[in-house]
């Protein structure tokens, strides 16, 4: 059976791809060029000259017209709409595990290695996704949209290895890569900065009141688009305390802000639920992560309808609508994820 291995340039699929080869995988190498420009040449080939190194055959594959339609047109979309996007986790789904797997099988690969940090638990079911064993870099939170069909031909060959550990491995298989430094957050946004990109994109909308919770107009944003919910910098506004974001109110451009009790919810409503074993089997107190960068927290689930209804054991910071709710067990095991669509307050929904 061939493999395909997905290759950026970085040293993480790099070393993917050389510990597939090393475990006597039939590999092949694919580096799909998402982003606009030429930039993408260089790193194409240094990969050439790698994966001559190695042995292995490599191939490049243009799906620039595919990730705008499908990563960076939602991206800014989501943000007219008031909405927080995940771009990373939109793009697993539908770019590496997606259009990239397309065209990995249209080589002859029947199954997709990547170089992130997340594992695949043997059960009864199949292959389960998992936490990766390195706690700082685990990803795991931004592949829980992608399909289980997906998952169960795929390999995460990093996933129990440490990211300090990586340059070494690398060095004793005498690579380079061709991207030596850490990839940027948001990889189609120069310098992480966001609001730039946005705006020179076009079409954002235009500034507003910022309103207390009882419609007191204490000032004005420069664009919903520019703020999430719990953020407290850059708001521009003195006040006897610290205020926060708690909405983006659609209907009249307003941003409602508070203090920082009121940031807490009960829970939150997630829609486009991609579940990785049927929940009847799930445990009756799950850990729902909200953001990357957060621990999980216990929390009590319920379905309704095709909507995944989450609530918390104890008030929780009350998530960004627009990012993933990732669903775990108490072993890390990745049960399911969607998006959040809405907080549930604390006095009712």
């Amino acid at each position: 059976m061939t493999t395909a291995v997905a290759v950026s340039g970085g040293m993480d699929s790099l070393l993917a791809l050389a510990l597939m080869k090393e475990r006597g995988h039939d590999v092949l190498a694919l580096h799909g060029r998402f982003l606009p420009g030429g930039g993408g040449k260089d790193a194409a080939a240094g990969l050439n000259a790698a994966c001559a190194r190695l042995d292995v055959p490599f191939h490049v594959v243009d799906l620039r017209p595919q990730f705008e339609r499908e990563v960076v047109a939602p991206f800014a979309d989501a943000y007219r709409r008031g909405l927080t996007p995940n771009p990373c986790a939109v793009c697993n789904p539908r770019m590496k595990f997606g259009a990239l797997f397309d065209a990995a099988r249209a080589l002859g690969a029947e199954s997709l290695a990547t170089g992130h940090y997340a594992q695949l638990v043997v059960t009864r079911d199949g292959p389960l996704l998992a936490r990766g064993a390195d706690p700082a870099k685990d990803q795991s939170y931004f592949l829980s949209l992608v399909g289980v069909g997906a998952l169960r031909r795929a390999c995460f060959p990093l996933g129990a290895l440490f990211k300090r550990d990586v340059p070494a491995r690398l060095a004793g298989f005498g690579l380079t890569p061709s991207l030596p430094g850490e990839s940027q957050e948001i990889c189609f946004v120069p310098g992480d900065d966001y609001q730039a990109f946005l705006a020179r994109r076009g079409s954002m909308p235009g500034g507003g009141p910022i309103l207390l919770e009882d419609d007191s107009v204490i000032g004005r944003h420069r664009g919903l688009w520019r703020h999430t919910q719990g953020q407290r910098r850059g708001l521009g506004i003195a006040w006897t305390e610290p205020l926060y974001v708690l909405h983006k109110r659609l209907a009249d451009n307003a941003l409602i802000v508070g203090p920082k009790t009121s940031l807490l919810v009960s829970g939150c409503v997630a829609g486009r639920v991609n579940l990785m074993t049927d929940p009847a089997g799930w445990p009756e107190e799950v850990m729902v992560q909200t953001r990357y960068r957060q621990r999980p927290r216990p929390a009590r689930f319920a379905f309704r309808g095709d909507h995944l209804v989450i609530r918390f054991r104890e008030p929780h910071e009350r998530p960004a609508p627009g990012q993933v709710a990732a669903v775990y067990d108490q072993q890390g095991a990745v049960l399911g994820g969607g998006v959040i669509e809405r907080s549930l307050e604390r006095d009712g929904e």
